[in-house]
């Protein structure tokens, strides 16, 4: 692992959009396949080098001067003496760790990202762009160059101990995934869990991972104070399309048992089909529901496929290796909802899609919804038991304005279902 100077609050703070940073120093690298390399390039990555990975290439992000691609000449090693990519942690000096956002439509102003890049490799994730602003690939280097902010749990307590914070549950994992495989040593989100329990805040989790089980105390702690919330995302039932499209995740099996382990533990849970994809799993969704509520969810949200920035080329390479026969249908569909485009960013829009393709999506998964009986009761969280930590010295005490929020009471995770 390595370290990197302190970098300052995210531009780009909201769920709906992955959050940016500026980028490092060092934006070439000598790729395991012999070529020097910003990010890679746009031709696909030898199949044996990606195993066990998402991303189908590595090319530059939208934000480099230059492009290169690797091209083989012969002086490259022979296949079987290189390793398959490695993950690689630097250690993040990060000055705050609460991000703010007032975007319309996504249901917090605030949440926690823990870490930057995901090793889950969900080949759909809208986080991918942000790792351009780092320097790095939206690809590959997404999946396998990761940041790790050390010390969340001590910035955590600063900004929580400054006066003019005010309470609001935080959100943790709109971005990426705070239970993604490195967790397992970091233990970030386990001592950011800690704090949250000792001042009792309100929080709410979205995640890909049964992973979260190991920290059942802490949210049943958390529960008994109506403090929770947990949604466990599922883009698909089926464990072998699962494990070419988020090859790291959990499998839907384990993610749909983590929900009845959560529920009997009595704490809330719910499911996000996210996202739908049209053509290749949005033929799921009410057997998603379904599984899940029978494992005890009793909220539902769902979201469908959004293609920002890079995603859209590296969704596209994506089909074509894993799914040829459906590539151009999956395609049309999106640009069926989004105007033409493989992406709509505006506000109202880049969530559900418009269209006829769409509206037909949303009206069965808001029939579904409402016929299995989700979303009947939406429990709001409780921001009246906060009570701040004691005060951190003035070095460390750079707390964020947490507004005018007061003591009201968190409405749902999941939006209008």
């Amino acid at each position: 692992m390595q370290d990197c100077p302190p970098i300052d609050e995210d531009p780009f703070p909201s769920a709906a959009y992955a959050d940016g940073y500026g980028g490092d120093d060092e934006s070439f690298a000598t790729s395991p396949m012999g070529f020097i390399s910003p990010m890679g390039s746009a031709n696909p990555v030898r199949a044996s080098l990606r195993r066990g990975r998402g991303a189908v290439s590595n090319a530059s992000g939208r934000h480099e001067p230059l492009s290169r691609q690797a091209v083989e000449d012969g002086w490259a090693e022979d296949e079987a003496d290189l390793a398959p990519l490695a993950t690689h942690i630097t250690l993040e000096k990060a000055r705050r760790i609460i991000t703010k956002n007032s975007s319309p439509d996504i249901p917090f102003d605030r949440s926690i990202n823990p870490y930057r890049g995901c090793e889950h490799g969900c080949i759909y994730c809208y986080a991918r762009p942000s790792h351009a602003n780092m320097g790095l690939s939206p690809g590959l280097d997404f999946e396998t160059r990761l940041f790790a902010k050390p010390d969340a749990a001590n910035l955590l307590r600063a900004e929580l101990a400054h006066p003019r914070y005010r309470c609001a549950p935080i959100a943790i994992g709109t971005n990426t995934d705070p239970y993604q495989p490195i967790e397992r040593d970091q233990k970030l989100m386990r001592s950011i869990l800690e704090i949250l329990d000792e001042t009792s805040h309100p929080v709410t989790i979205v995640t890909k991972s049964a992973l979260i089980l190991r920290d059942i105390e802490l949210l049943s702690s958390l529960a008994q104070r109506n403090l929770v919330k947990v949604a466990l995302s599922v883009t698909t039932l089926d464990h072998r399309l699962a494990r070419r499209m988020e090859p790291r995740a959990s499998t839907p099996g384990r993610r749909i048992e983590a929900m009845k382990a959560l529920a009997e533990a009595g704490v809330p849970v719910g499911v996000m089909v996210a996202p739908v994809i049209p053509a290749l799993t949005d033929h799921e969704g009410e057997k998603i529901l379904a599984a899940a509520y029978a494992a005890g969810a009793r909220e539902a949200g769902w979201v469908m496929l959004r293609l920002p920035h890079e995603i859209k080329d590296l969704f596209a390479e994506w089909l074509q290796e894993e799914r040829p026969d459906r590539a151009s249908r999956v395609l049309n569909l999106v640009r069926d909802m989004r105007g033409g485009r493989l992406n709509d960013a505006r506000f109202g829009h880049r969530m559900r899609g418009e269209g006829a393709y769409a509206e037909m999506v949303t009206a069965r998964l808001r029939l579904a919804i409402t016929k299995i009986g989700y979303n009947r009761e939406i429990r709001k969280l409780d921001c009246s038991l906060f009570t701040p930590p004691p005060k951190a010295s003035a070095k460390g005490d750079r707390g964020s304005n947490g507004g005018d929020a007061g003591d009201r009471l968190q409405y749902s995770l999941f939006g209008d279902g």
